[in-house]
């Protein structure tokens, strides 16, 4: 079953192979979605600071009902804490605000604040933020730590100057946006990728090769997508509130053909329509394989 397994990351911690995503859930909301998540199977949820919901994720988690030892929980700090003093403050109010005495993961939410994204060099600060969630670590507060949206530069900056090596790499993969090159390179070492919008924020529904290889295989399309970035071996969060779509989306048990794999890594130019204003989904954020 999906919900039990896990892949281990580089420092021995397990972590589910499927994820709830929680961006744009309001906050108000989001403590029913984990719940009913919760009692669906699911066990592994991912907010960030930036999202504006962690105080009813964290909600969710406690009046889950189930240990929370039993539940793989992410935040990310701030995409514009570049200090470590600023970092080493925004954990703990992340820990406060959720109401847990520890996190599973905790990444740097982008290499670069979201107003420069893609266009200036932030190497020292990430260095910075970087050194705060290993103290974390080591003090037991944050069991894993990693990053999002690094390209190759991003992380070699970490692998040559920093302790201890990123565990996760939380990336835009989907079924038209492949990062081939960049998904090689945290395999080569050893960072588990994780796969936010599986479904291209929706804007898979449209594609008209996935409709026709989701009729093929009878799964629905978010099935199709999430199923794929499974097999590139990914971690996939797609984010739903709704408790029919999240048990629909954690129905996985088909394979996708090597051929159709093919063809899905080399689909290319999904439009995100109205979503292209946020940086996750402008071109600057594009695989370029």
């Amino acid at each position: 079953m999906i919900f039990t397994e896990t892949y281990t990351l580089n420092n021995g911690v397990k972590i589910p192979k499927l994820g709830l995503g929680t961006w744009f859930i309001p906050d108000e909301d989001v403590a029913q979605a984990v719940y009913d998540a919760v009692n669906i199977g699911y066990r592994h949820f991912d907010t960030a600071q930036a999202y504006g919901n962690e105080r009813g994720v964290g909600e969710g988690i406690l009046n889950s009902g189930v240990a929370r030892e039993d539940l793989f929980v992410t935040s990310k700090l701030a995409a514009e804490i570049k200090d470590y003093g600023d970092a080493a403050q925004a954990i703990d109010e992340t820990l406060t605000k959720m109401g847990l005495d520890y996190l599973d993961l905790m990444l740097i939410h982008s290499p670069e604040p979201w107003a420069d994204f893609r266009a200036e060099n932030y190497d020292e600060g990430n260095l910075a933020a970087w050194s705060a969630l290993e103290d974390a670590y080591r003090d037991g507060k944050i069991r894993a730590i990693g990053v999002s949206n690094f390209l190759e530069k991003d992380l070699a900056n970490l692998l040559e100057n920093a302790e201890i090596m990123p565990m996760v790499n939380q990336l835009l993969v989907h079924a038209g946006n492949t990062p081939i090159s960049l998904l090689q390179y945290c395999q080569a070492n050893d960072i588990l990728v994780e796969a936010y919008s599986p479904i291209a924020h929706g804007e898979a529904f449209e594609n008209p090769t996935l409709k026709e290889m989701a009729a093929k295989y009878n799964v629905s399309i978010p099935q199709l997508c999430i199923r794929y970035d499974l097999q590139l071996g990914t971690v996939p969060l797609p984010k739903t509130a709704n408790p029919t779509h999240m048990a629909d989306n954690a129905k996985l048990d088909f394979e996708i053909s090597a051929e159709d794999m093919a063809t899905l890594k080399a689909l290319k130019g999904l439009d995100y329509g109205d979503s292209s204003v946020f940086p996750v989904f402008s071109d600057k954020n594009k695989a370029q394989d």
